[in-house]
């Protein structure tokens, strides 16, 4: 999507606008800090007068920051993605994960199913623990029941299958170097 583009005219009507919203503001602000009631805030030396209305664009700014990080939020929870957002914002798509990270919800990891495991005429079951780790039991093809000792766990599947795989071959029938 590109940065879309608005007219002179729009540009106008636009300046205009945010300086009548920007008017009470920095009245407000000037009137605050000078003490000074509204309809004489202007009755000051220019650069404190300049301050005032730069003091009051910061208010908007961050206002505007606000607005659009709702806006991105709102977009992602409608199915945008960091790459769609980037694009409408003119950034890249891991500009736009750095600028508004929580915008776009991340998919949940799927929960991890136990799995079986059949080698060397033995079978074994890997299975998943809450906190993400994983154990396995098992038989060898000689009847023998195993299980991984002493409570260990392993960070992945492929570790787990590692340790059952080690087992059921030492107990493959015709095994010679069973321990």
């Amino acid at each position: 999507m590109a940065i879309p583009e608005i007219t002179p005219e729009e540009q106008a009507e636009l300046d205009k606008a945010l300086y009548e919203a920007l008017n009470p503001l920095a009245t407000a602000i000037r009137s605050r800090e000078s003490g000074l009631p509204p309809e004489r805030m202007w009755a000051s030396e220019p650069v404190e007068i300049t301050l005032s209305v730069l003091a009051a664009w910061k208010v908007v700014d961050a206002e505007v920051k606000r607005l659009t990080a709702h806006a991105a939020a709102t977009a992602g929870s409608y199915g945008a993605s960091y790459e769609q957002l980037g694009a409408v914002w003119g950034i890249t798509r891991q500009g736009a994960r750095k600028k508004w990270p929580e915008a776009v919800s991340r998919p949940e990891t799927p929960k991890a199913e136990p799995r079986a495991l059949e080698l060397f005429g033995g079978t074994a079951r890997l299975t998943p623990l809450p906190d993400g780790g994983w154990r396995w039991t098992g038989t060898g093809a000689d009847g023998t029941p195993g299980t991984a000792g002493d409570g260990a766990r392993y960070a992945t599947t492929e570790e787990a299958a590692a340790h059952a795989g080690a087992f059921l071959k030492d107990h493959a029938l015709g095994t010679t170097d069973r321990p």
